[in-house]
């Protein structure tokens, strides 16, 4: 977590009082010691909260993230639905869904409607929107792809699945991304 978090949120209130704040946020640090005000914080500057949630059930989460993720996420999305997130239209909590291997992700609007459903029913927990992303042959999960000998056959399922519609709506055409460091 980047120490000058609250900071860099107060100062764009300040400045901007109702431009769009995304936290990009990793469920497990809303439990972490030392950061037991985040929720409150991220509800009463109307932070809009994205975060990894591999799937709705408990083995699958463990088995891609470790033991216990899932019920730490679970925790974690109870916390913010008590503040108000996923049911108060200022609060927004959308869920994101990337597929594990070289594939590509189901239809998001299916997921999506699976997923609410299910956390609903399970947890009563409610959110916004599910994003279906698609992992890039970089870093680690390149390395993968070379190691198991996909990594040319998963470029080319890139490649003939683009979608040029998709292009008008990419967030890295008027979003700043700054990372735990700091760095834009």
């Amino acid at each position: 977590m980047n120490p000058q978090f609250r900071y860099l949120i107060d100062s764009l209130r300040r400045i901007r009082p109702h431009v769009d704040i995304i936290d990009r946020c990793n469920l497990a640090i809303l439990l972490e010691p030392g950061h037991e005000y985040l929720v409150d914080f991220l509800a009463d500057n109307r932070v809009e909260v994205v975060a990894s949630l591999p799937c709705y059930q408990l083995e699958n989460v463990d088995r891609q993230r470790g033991d216990g993720v899932f019920e730490d996420s679970i925790l974690a999305l109870k916390t913010l639905s008590a503040a108000g997130y996923g049911s108060n239209p200022e609060l927004r909590l959308n869920l994101v869904y990337n597929p594990v291997g070289a594939v590509l992700p189901p239809d998001q609007l299916e997921l999506e409607r699976d997923n609410k459903e299910a956390l609903r029913a399970s947890y009563d927990i409610a959110f916004d929107r599910l994003y279906t992303i698609t992992n890039m042959p970089i870093a680690r999960f390149l390395g993968q792809l070379k190691r198991e000998g996909k990594r040319e056959s998963y470029e080319q399922l890139l490649e003939d699945s683009f979608n040029p519609r998709s292009v008008e709506n990419l967030m890295c055409q008027d979003t700043l991304s700054v990372d735990w460091l700091g760095r834009v």
